[in-house]
């Protein structure tokens, strides 16, 4: 007899917003950084850019849908956005980090940008190379950690502009990043094949590790922070997409694995712990699929399947605040594709018009749960929940920021010769280009003639 496990969410179901509430005109980058290219908050939605000679990334207020046109943009650094990341506990700051070794961090205007921006509120400069990621922690405020192609971690004091720590142990670039809930550990995932696990207080190389998934394209992780329970999606010996879900204490093999499909692109996961959801959304397919994770075997719960044939480039997950509890939405998703960002509310159908509180349970607020000395120091306090009856209210003054020193970003001296090399290449072939288009334009100089 089969019996159907009962759920809250089993009827979730995603809507694609229509075009004129999407925002439209965005022009996506074309990096080959295999990252998620979008963040989003309870104000601004932030994408990184195409453009020409150095890195830009745009910054919306979330009520300037429609379409677009001619826009300011952040444009402080000289290599391409690779990753943009805004603080929890202050929805005016955002992080960036780039090609050109250097994390930044920048004081976006209530009001959203006039013109182009080009003056950061602190730079981080430590990296040798190239900048993958940049997140913020989740407790303590001001706290910043950054991945590189140096194959190292390094977690930053911006309101000193000071590096605090550096990790080390990967083999290969670090491909995604992930906070336990507290922030007291992280799990990274490489393409060295596998998963480590820091206490980077404690210690600078891992306290665990393992190998995670045996493709070659590499895997993301992301902590299942309500569950202490880690969670890898990557390929197959035979190329399927699979996840995995690992016992943090215990990785020599993983609790549960499932094979996905056989679809090629990478899967950005997002975890939602306040209802146990976690989404994974195909890149180079526009399909986003969502389970409940649960405390039996096999710990996880296949809910339902949002379909789309619009390729997605990149995404992000608004915060639980920014959602609008009154039509239940759950989840808010930020979809890259197609020269537009858009929303997709991921809904529990239910007619009551009372709060649902089983649904919305209390969630953290926009107070840290600690300043970032206190977790240097060695501290582990949560941010205080509040309750989203009657819907998320912002805060009419933002906190503002006010760093103590401020980094200037120095003139960058290249010694790695594996950077050195790509360097090279990148100025062979931009010569080459050169050379062509004269030797074309000369030609039909001559023809004219």
């Amino acid at each position: 007899m089969n019996i159907v496990r009962r759920s809250k969410y089993r009827h979730v179901f995603g809507t694609e917003a229509k075009r004129e509430n999407c925002f439209d005109g965005i022009q996506a980058t074309k990096t080959a950084w295999d990252g998620n290219f979008v963040a989003a908050n309870t104000k601004f939605v932030a994408a990184c850019w195409a453009s020409g000679g150095g890195g830009a990334f745009a910054v919306l207020p979330l009520t300037s849908v429609g379409k677009l046109g001619v826009i300011p943009l952040v444009k402080g650094h000289t290599g391409k956005v690779l990753d943009l990341a805004f603080n929890p506990f202050n929805p005016n700051l955002i992080g960036s980090s780039s090609e050109d070794c250097t994390a930044k961090i920048w004081n976006i205007p209530d009001e959203g940008l006039k013109e182009d921006m080009k003056e950061s509120v602190q730079n981080l400069n430590g990296h040798k190379r190239k900048v993958g990621h940049i997140v913020f922690h989740p407790s303590a405020n001001n706290v910043v950690s950054t991945t590189s192609a140096d194959y190292t971690v390094k977690i930053w004091d911006i309101e000193k502009g000071e590096e605090k720590i550096t990790t080390t142990g990967p083999s290969n670039i670090i491909q995604s990043f992930s906070w336990n809930m507290d922030g007291s550990q992280f799990a990274i995932s490489a393409k060295d094949k596998k998963l480590r696990i820091y206490d980077p207080r404690a210690d600078t190389s891992p306290i665990a590790e393992t190998e995670a998934h045996t493709g070659v394209k590499g895997f993301r992780v992301v902590w299942l922070t309500d569950k202490d329970k880690i969670f890898t999606v990557g390929f197959s010996r035979t190329s399927d997409r699979q996840f995995a879900i690992w016992d943090p204490r215990e990785m020599e093999k993983p609790l549960s694995t499932m094979n996905i499909d056989t679809s090629s692109g990478v899967i950005m996961p997002f975890y939602d712990p306040d209802t146990s959801v976690l989404y994974l959304a195909g890149k180079g397919d526009g399909n986003i699929r969502y389970y409940e994770m649960i405390d039996e075997p096999p710990y996880y719960y296949a809910l339902s399947e949002f379909k789309s044939s619009v390729p997605t480039h990149g995404m992000a997950m608004a915060p639980k605040l920014a959602c609008d509890v009154n039509s239940c939405e759950i989840a808010r998703a930020y979809k890259m594709a197609n020269n537009m960002i858009q929303p997709i509310p991921f809904v529990v159908p239910r007619k009551s018009d009372f709060f649902q509180d089983d649904i919305f349970p209390p969630t953290f607020g926009m107070e840290p749960g600690m300043t970032a000395d206190e977790w240097f120091e060695g501290g582990n306090n949560l941010p205080e929940k509040i309750s989203l009856e009657g819907g998320f209210v912002q805060p009419e003054i933002k906190a503002e920021f006010k760093p103590e020193k401020q980094t200037d970003t120095p003139t960058l001296e290249i010694t790695d010769p594996v950077l050195l090399r790509e360097k090279l290449e990148k100025a062979e072939k931009t010569i080459k280009a050169q050379e062509k288009r004269i030797a074309d334009l000369e030609a039909a100089l001559k023809a004219k003639n």
